[in-house]
């Protein structure tokens, strides 16, 4: 039986603008399996939806919580959104 899959909208904050967050939250997703888009907001804040596994979102939250060298994610919220069923890929939107 197919795990069950569920849908986040994330907001991150912090130092995630310029320093290739897209790309990095983008290579995480396709590791893990996850799908959806990352987006940056006039604010300085990053968004995202983010679709798959409990198991596959634990996992990329906990990296884009980490970070890396050059990012620095001060906060980082989730609210549930509902599936899109024929999403396939995650894509970085400008």
């Amino acid at each position: 039986m197919a795990e069950q899959r569920i849908r986040y909208f994330g907001t991150a904050t912090g130092r995630v603008q310029g320093v290739g967050f897209r790309m990095f939250v983008q290579q995480h997703a396709i590791e893990h399996g996850v799908t959806g888009w990352v987006r940056n907001m006039e604010d300085g804040s990053v968004t995202m939806e983010l679709q798959g596994t409990e198991k596959q979102l634990e996992a990329l939250c906990a990296a884009i919580r980490k970070g890396n060298f050059f990012i620095r994610v001060q906060t980082f919220s989730l609210e549930d959104r509902p599936l899109v069923p024929e999403e396939n890929g995650f894509k970085i939107r400008y």
